[in-house]
């Protein structure tokens, strides 16, 4: 099974014509199915579609990673294009979300109703992983099981009329088994790219990761937790490593320097298939 994967919004454009957006948004393909995963910030999407020459018509699938407004806004102009489509997503998605800076808070979430949505679309709520066929599916909940990932503190969500701390536990990524190992779709990372691997590890029976792609948060990260990681993704035997968004440029400049020719920018227009 080749599987196609082609980056419709991200923060930098890495090709003329296409518009670039603080968020993300990344189109799989196979033979049997096309599935979206988070539709990014606002406009980016339906325009980079167009310039690209794809078809969100052709969409058979919406995954949402997390419920933050860099993913999950533009479902506002993806939507009426995609034809009652489902969307598959963790039942917090809809929390009131904030990103907290000293006395500061700025929210972060979702910035529509629900039920905005569900007028547009077909909606599946779950905390465990979803299959879409018999080699894709979601990680549902990731195990946050290593020592030095860890969510960033201004990260929070509205409880009882105060900020409590975002656990995050709507944090997601796409999982598809070929016969090359598994390709792995990040949305942000928050709960750890590692843990996320080990997860998808887990779930899929299956040990080698063949190709990351997506958001590792790593942009708050210390050089060490980003060395630790690049250790684990080499224990994982990752072939393919593409960085996109929340990466941050001293984490991506650091794992360009540890992997070589399997590092690439994932940015805006771009295209890969694997095998």
């Amino acid at each position: 099974m080749q599987v196609r994967i082609t980056t419709l919004s991200e923060n930098t454009a890495g090709m003329p014509g296409v518009l670039a957006e603080w968020g993300l948004s990344i189109l799989v393909e196979t033979d049997d199915i096309r599935v979206l995963m988070h539709t990014g910030a606002s406009i980016s999407v339906p325009h980079n579609a167009s310039a690209m020459g794809i078809d969100l018509a052709a969409v058979d699938k919406i995954v949402l990673s997390h419920g933050h407004y860099d993913h999950t806004g533009g479902l506002r102009d993806v939507l009426p294009l995609t034809r009652g489509v489902e969307v598959i997503a963790h039942p917090d998605i809809f929390a009131a979300k904030y990103a907290r800076y000293g006395e500061q808070a700025r929210y972060a979430g979702i910035p529509f109703p629900r039920e905005a949505m569900e007028a547009l679309a077909s909606l599946t709520l779950s905390r465990e992983p979803v299959w879409l066929t018999g080699d894709i599916v979601t990680t549902g909940e990731i195990p946050m099981i290593t020592q030095y990932e860890k969510i960033d503190p201004p990260l929070c969500v509205k409880e009882g009329g105060g900020l409590v701390s975002d656990p995050l536990r709507d944090d997601r990524a796409l999982i598809i088994k070929t016969d090359d190992g598994l390709v792995v779709i990040l949305g942000c990372g928050h709960r750890g790219i590692i843990n996320t691997l080990y997860h998808a590890r887990e779930l899929t029976g299956v040990d080698v990761v063949h190709t990351v792609v997506g958001g590792t948060h790593l942009i708050q990260a210390s050089e060490e937790r980003v060395l630790l990681t690049a250790a684990a993704l080499r224990e994982f035997g990752v072939r393919r490593l593409g960085v996109s968004h929340c990466t941050g440029m001293p984490a991506a400049m650091t794992l360009a320097r540890e992997f070589g020719d399997i590092f690439f920018f994932n940015n805006t227009g771009t295209r890969i298939a694997v095998p």
